[in-house]
């Protein structure tokens, strides 16, 4: 499989910018997402289109739809539907910047920027709550098989689902738990990433654990932390052949399945919840043939 957008598969960058555009109304996005495909893209940028872009476009992709808003005892997961995420991904947080405007200018006459999340790698990969991030990741050709569309023809193959929310943390209630209560939400020892096996059916690795869903539901993470003068938090990027795997994951957080929501839920809320179809590649290029491009 050499058809899928590089970065999807690259490990985690130094830093990050997230662009969430909507589109403008009454605006046709086919010349602005010609540029878009004539730019090219490398590991240093990756692309998702939403359900109301391709809607736009006259098409529709199989498997893509609108992120599930779900409610929870205390907390809501929320839907904020974007019509184009763009994930540009490196080293140098100016030379981000510079490519998040002229991203931004190519795709103006169609596309308005609505937001914009500046993240960053912390450590070999931490949450900032200090535990590791995508600890159960596939790897290699399990990542490849569970990311990435096959079989389905030209247009489709190599590209991928991804599910992406803002969380917003509150580390002061975090701190304010005992060392051995934060392991029990998380359901790992933070000091040596162990899972725990007097968790509590609470902790996120229980609710989360891929393989304990029928059929398995695995994802590829790509998450990253998140600081500003609002707060902080992680950005949560999840890559799947399809959007099932996240979605029974979130419902089961929810306790939606059984009754028993995730800990995580004590010290974390997301404010965000977007799905999108990133395209696969060919010659260097997106792939747009499946919108008519």
């Amino acid at each position: 499989m050499s058809h899928y957008q590089p970065g999807i598969l690259a490990p985690v960058p130094g830093t990050a910018r997230y662009l969430s555009f909507a589109l403008r109304p009454d605006s046709d996005p086919t010349e602005a997402l010609e540029a878009l495909r004539d730019r090219g893209v490398d590991d240093t940028l990756v692309v998702g289109l939403g359900q109301s872009l391709v809607l736009a476009m006259g098409a529709s992709i199989d498997g893509l739809r609108g992120f599930p808003a779900l409610s929870g005892p205390g907390f809501e997961i929320p839907a904020t539907p974007g019509a184009l995420w763009c994930w540009l991904r490196g080293e140098d947080r100016g030379a981000l910047v510079h490519a998040a405007r002229g991203l931004t200018h190519t795709l103006s006459g169609a596309f308005r920027l609505d937001a914009v999340v500046d993240a960053f790698r912390y450590g070999a990969g931490l949450d900032l709550s200090g535990y590791e991030d995508g600890t159960e990741n596939p790897q290699g050709e399990e990542a490849v098989r569970a990311a990435l569309l096959s079989g389905m023809g030209a247009g489709l193959d190599g590209s991928s689902f991804v599910a992406v929310q803002q969380w917003v943390h509150d580390l002061d209630d975090l701190a304010a738990m005992s060392p051995g209560e934060q392991d029990h939400v998380i359901g790992r020892r933070r000091s040596d990433n162990e899972e725990l096996d007097d968790a509590p059916p609470s902790a996120h690795v229980k609710r989360t654990a891929q393989e304990s869903f029928d059929p398995e539901a695995f994802v590829v993470r790509r998450s990253m932390p998140w600081s500003d003068a609002s707060g902080e938090g992680l950005v949560f990027v999840a890559f799947g052949e399809t959007l099932d795997a996240f979605e029974v994951q979130l419902r089961r957080m929810v306790g939606l399945d059984d009754g028993v929501t995730d800990a995580l839920f004590r010290f974390t809320r997301p404010v965000t919840g977007n799905y999108f179809w990133c395209p696969p590649v060919r010659d260097g290029r997106l792939d747009l043939s499946a919108l008519g491009l």
